[in-house]
């Protein structure tokens, strides 16, 4: 669990462990959808967009899209789902 992003949109940020090792940054658009009440070990399924980096990866665009566009993306915690 990391600190809040604050700089423009506020985003949750975290990081997960994939299956095969990787880890990934998430950072979760609290502007537009409910903050997810994680805690450490828990699982999530998630869908949003996916940019490289050195140190795994980022995933952000984990919300519906405001202006109806584009399919949004949704982080999946226990039996609801945050978009």
């Amino acid at each position: 669990m990391l600190s809040d992003d604050r700089d423009g949109a506020a985003h949750q940020r975290f990081v997960i462990k994939l299956r095969n090792g990787q880890t990934l940054l998430i950072a979760h658009n609290i502007d537009l959808a409910a903050r997810v009440p994680l805690g450490m070990g828990d699982r999530i399924r998630f869908r949003g967009m996916y940019e490289a980096n050195d140190l795994g990866g980022l995933v952000h665009w984990t919300h519906d899209d405001p202006m109806g566009h584009e399919k949004g993306g949704y982080v999946q915690y226990r039996t609801r789902t945050y978009s």
